[in-house]
């Protein structure tokens, strides 16, 4: 062992010593608890960065400690290979995606590698090879199969950057998730995943996930957005079939001064039929982004149709409007308007004209008399007014009556609704998995045979500006109908890359499994018991993968209700306060790091600089920092290796008899504790200061191979210290382990817990307060007792004269 670090020579020495022993490859042990932990699959853009190192580097701290802590812990690793990024990069430098892709994979893993992680590397799975997007169309064919895939013609969120159809999970903000383009509204024939189904599963389970972030939990339910409300019938004039409503304040139902449609209802374009100024509003609005969201925050924008409705109750007319501001997607397209009860509505009626009707009284304590000109009254207290029989009625009270009078006219019903809508996975794009469905003229729609799988991606197509097109290639689209044999045209749509990292997880358990898409080592390792990403992805891989694995549970494959137990979101890297893009220029790279100060360095920067679900923010000055640190814990383990190595060939020291000692092995273990308590609330960055503390401690003492006590209590923490560290930093831990001939992997020996003995202290200090006010301290013997305590306060002199 040299007096110096050298983070390079250490680093070797560890990676060749785990990879002869294959130190993370694992298999199924009954007679050993198992631990799953996985990080979210990377994306092969060609380079690690700074969000890649945090990301991993969790993971990996949670898998190393579980180890030591003897469960059976698989981390597999695996390449989210298809999508949009290398499709655009190949249409780019008009290569093949397949060559961009695994070129980039390759470079990765190298780079993956260089960071000492513990990998299953053996259950490397890339999504972009038919081995494994064969299993994507036999799961399509089984959920064809049991009604919950199906293809309709719908309006789509259309991306005209990317040049394919987004899910509503993908539009943010009126753009597109990956392009930042503003998205259009398109009518195509599509594919949809049938995710409604398993709605009010997907809601009430949130309930189970105790080991999520709550702010996930919540964004998942108002995503789902499950409402409870009345469908109310209006009566349309001079039209066959009537307007219906969908309410959760039907409450309110006299307030109703006009009925809101949606620029994409029957209606609407009915009555663009009549004007060429409707026409022209619908067109204006349809290349808008008419999300729910977005429809929220626009400006409130309308035109009145020729059309009027009658009121249920009272027979009064209504006009019907067409307005930017209700969404066809969510309830059925059609709203009450009730501007003195909504502020939508009211800022809508004070920009047209329309009637303010209150029907709601605000309780006495609310300001007298409310102003409804001025704002409307949304709060669901006070009591009916102007409701015919319904006045003097409290809201819940209306609520029922209403809804009851409602059904017995049939003109309406209570029902329920949601803000989810079935998954739509077609993509015009090339860089995918093919869908397996075959076009028919004479059959229609025929499946292909689960035999024929996979429907192979052909990789000769030649990428032009405007990149392959799967519908113009006839080697791939010309087939035969595998009913009728006649000539038939294969789907040319890909699927959404959501699919495939919607069930990823579960195939790390099989990898090598080629007759079927799981086996029953996936029921031994599912369900992920730790999962690592970012909280980018709640609406969108999370969610799909929960419906998925549901899916997967239903049709036996799996047996256990949700994917992740415990979900870390970890917060995102940031760079002068911004994060980190290659458009702005300030992505920071990791491999000229570690050549300079090494993977470990790395690793502790990024756990030490800030806990895991806050955002880190990058500096050079904290790298240099943690190098600093681990050279100083380098040469104190080299200044006391001696004294602890001859402690190997004594017999263990059975009790500390010099008081400065034993106080010290008191605060180590005191230390200890709460660095216990720090990882099993996943703290790192805590524990990591808990080290420095030990060091700090150990550092009080002049290394002294003739003192026995002295040795054994550097023996002891210092033992503590590599342990505790070895997560974090594990190559330098497993020289360091060597080298003090504590083993030979430290991974086999067991993470630190406190030693209570050690903690209780022969005598302790009590402060002594009189009302509250500290007017004096007392050194007892630890066993003392309470009165005996009491007896001994009340003789002290500086005590005497306040009692």
């Amino acid at each position: 062992m040299q007096p110096q670090y050298h983070a390079q020579a250490v680093e070797d020495t560890a990676q060749t010593f785990w990879a002869k022993h294959r130190s993370f490859e694992v298999t199924e042990k009954l007679d050993q608890p198992s631990f799953y932990c996985l990080s979210m699959l990377p994306y092969p853009s060609g380079e690690l960065h700074m969000g890649h190192v945090r990301n991993y580097t969790l993971g990996d701290v949670i898998a190393r400690i579980k180890i030591m802590q003897k469960y059976n812990v698989l981390q597999p690793l695996g390449w989210d290979a298809f999508g949009l990024p290398a499709e655009n990069a190949a249409i780019k430098h008009r290569v093949s995606p397949q060559n961009w892709t695994l070129n980039n994979i390759n470079t990765m893993r190298t780079q993956l590698k260089r960071m000492g992680l513990g990998i299953d590397w053996s259950r490397e799975i890339q999504t972009c090879l038919p081995e494994y997007y064969r299993w994507n169309q036999w799961l399509f064919l089984q959920m064809f199969k049991k009604g919950l895939v199906y293809q309709r013609e719908s309006t789509v969120n259309w991306d005209p950057v990317d040049n394919t159809v987004l899910a509503n999970e993908q539009v943010i903000d009126g753009r597109g998730w990956r392009s930042d383009a503003l998205v259009e509204k398109r009518k195509i024939r599509q594919w949809f995943f049938k995710i409604t189904a398993y709605a009010d599963e997907l809601l009430d389970a949130l309930d189970t996930l105790e080991g999520w972030p709550q702010e996930i939990i919540t964004m998942q339910r108002n995503w789902i957005g499950r409402a409870h409300g009345v469908d109310v019938h209006f009566p349309v004039i001079d039209q066959p079939d009537p307007l219906i409503a969908f309410t959760t304040r039907i409450d309110t139902l006299f307030g109703v001064s006009y009925l809101a449609i949606s620029v994409d209802h029957p209606l609407a374009h009915i009555a663009a039929q009549t004007s060429e100024n409707i026409r022209a509003f619908i067109e204006t609005s349809q290349h808008t982004d008419t999300s729910e969201r977005s429809a929220a925050i626009a400006e409130k924008k309308g035109i009145a149709t020729p059309f009027l409705a009658h009121h249920p109750l009272t027979g009064n007319t209504l006009p019907i409007w067409i307005c930017n501001y209700v969404v066809m997607d969510y309830g059925t397209g059609c709203v009450m308007g009730v501007p003195a009860h909504d502020l939508r509505d009211h800022a809508f009626a004070l920009t047209y004209t329309l009637p303010i009707l209150p029907v709601i009284q605000p309780p006495e304590n609310a300001t007298t008399p409310w102003d409804f000109t001025q704002a409307p009254w949304v709060e669901p207290q006070g009591t009916l007014i102007n409701s015919d029989t319904f006045n003097t009625h409290t809201i819940e009270q209306a609520q029922k009556q209403i809804a009851q009078v409602l059904h017995q006219q049939a003109s309406g019903g209570q029902t329920t609704t949601y803000r989810l809508r079935d998954w739509g996975v077609s993509r015009q794009r090339y860089w995918g998995t093919p869908i397996p469905m075959i076009h028919c003229d004479h059959c229609g729609l025929v499946p292909v045979p689960e035999s024929e799988l996979p429907v192979i991606l052909p990789l000769d197509l030649p990428m032009t500006k405007t990149g392959a097109q799967l519908a113009q290639y006839s080697t791939f689209v010309d087939t035969t109908c595998p009913h009728c044999n006649a000539a038939a045209q294969r789907e040319t749509d890909t699927m959404d890359t959501f699919v495939d990292s919607s069930w990823y997880y579960a195939r790390y358990a099989c990898p090598d499994q080629n007759q079927t898409m799981l086996d029953d080592r996936a029921k031994y390792w599912t369900p992920v018991d730790q999962y690592i990403g970012g909280i980018e992805h709640a609406n969108m891989h999370l969610l799909y993968a929960r419906f998925i694995h549901k899916v997967l549970r239903d049709i036996g494959l799996l047996n256990s209700d949700e994917p992740f137990q415990k979900l870390l979101a970890q917060g995102m890297v940031l760079k002068d306060g911004k994060k980190m893009s290659k458009s702005k220029g300030n992505v920071i790279t990791p491999m000229p790091l570690i050549e300079q100060y090494g993977a470990d360095t790395l690793r502790l920067f990024s756990i030490f600089t800030a806990p895991p679900e806050q955002t880190l923010e990058w500096h050079s000055e904290g790298v240099e920092g943690a190098q600093r640190f681990l050279n100083r814990f380098w040469l104190l383990c080299y200044q006391w290796k001696d004294a602890v190595i001859g402690c190997q060939t004594q017999p263990p020291l059975e009790h500390f008899t010099q008081p400065n000692l034993l106080k010290m092995h008191s605060d180590c273990h005191l230390i200890v504790k709460q660095l216990c308590f720090d990882v099993e609330r996943q703290q790192f960055n805590t524990v990591v200061s808990a080290v420095m503390k030990l060091v700090n401690l150990i550092s009080e003492l002049a290394p002294d191979v003739e003192s026995t006590e002295t040795a054994w209590l550097a023996h002891e923490t210092l033992s503590i210290m590599i342990r505790a560290l070895a997560p974090i930093t594990p190559h330098i831990c497993h020289v360091l382990w060597q080298a003090l001939a504590y083993g030979d992997n430290v991974l086999e020996a067991d993470y630190p817990q406190e030693d209570l003995q050690a903690i209780q202290r022969a005598q302790i200090t009590l402060i002594i307060q009189i009302n509250g006010k500290l007017r004096g301290q007392l050194c007892i013997d630890a066993q003392m007792s309470k009165d005996k305590i009491i007896e001994s306060a009340c003789a002290l002199e500086n005590i005497k004269k306040y009692l």
